[in-house]
């Protein structure tokens, strides 16, 4: 049975500091959250699953529209961003997976050949944590190999998945891709990131 490394996209998160949801944002003629998917496809995974909050409705629609990956609904994203990724992992595990590619809405700009080389790199790389970085900063995607499956499970959501970081360790992959480093929190970040960027 081949394995796979599904992706989990986190998007339940409130955009209060944005002020209308991320994962609609536009972003080259595409929202945020259909470039994501996108991108995801065009880099050969085999499944995505969207985290959204209760109230995603057109978020879920525009999931749907791109024929690619699935909206799971976070009952509960008050509980943080560590919930959202269990929400996840819960839709995504199943015996074939190997791993699991974590990124995040407010990270559109991510290249499919950054994603490529992250899969390729943790497919021979012993630890157990791939992470992307760009100039020596790091980003997202992130890969967690299966087995951190149960301490993403059990870390403490008041500290989230910075325990698992600390407690494990961690291959950095340098590329050529700003988009892994480019966050887009504030309707500031998105005129700086996205009017700026090479987003075709």
């Amino acid at each position: 049975m081949p394995v796979v490394t599904p992706a989990i996209v986190l998007a339940a998160g409130a955009s209060s500091r944005m002020g209308r949801p991320k994962a609609l944002l536009a972003a080259g003629g595409r929202t945020f959250i259909r470039r994501i998917l996108d991108t995801l496809r065009d880099a050969d995974l085999s499944d995505a699953v969207v985290v959204v909050r209760p109230d995603a409705g057109e978020v879920i629609r525009e999931i749907s529209s791109a024929r690619f990956g699935r909206a799971i609904v976070n009952t509960d994203p008050t509980r943080g961003q560590l919930s959202s990724l269990v929400t996840g992992l819960d839709a995504i595990d199943g015996p074939r997976a190997a791993a699991v590619l974590v990124t995040l809405v407010d990270v559109p700009l991510v290249e499919a050949a950054t994603v490529r080389a992250l899969l390729t790199r943790a497919s021979h790389s012993v630890a157990p944590i791939v992470r992307a970085t760009y100039r020596g900063r790091h980003g997202h995607p992130v890969i967690f190999k299966r087995e951190l499956f149960d301490a993403l499970r059990r870390a403490d959501p008041e500290i989230g998945a910075k325990a698992v970081f600390r407690a494990h360790a961690i291959e950095d992959v340098d590329v050529d891709d700003p988009g892994v480093v480019q966050d887009v929190d504030t309707p500031d970040d998105y005129h700086r990131v996205i009017d700026g960027s090479r987003a075709p």
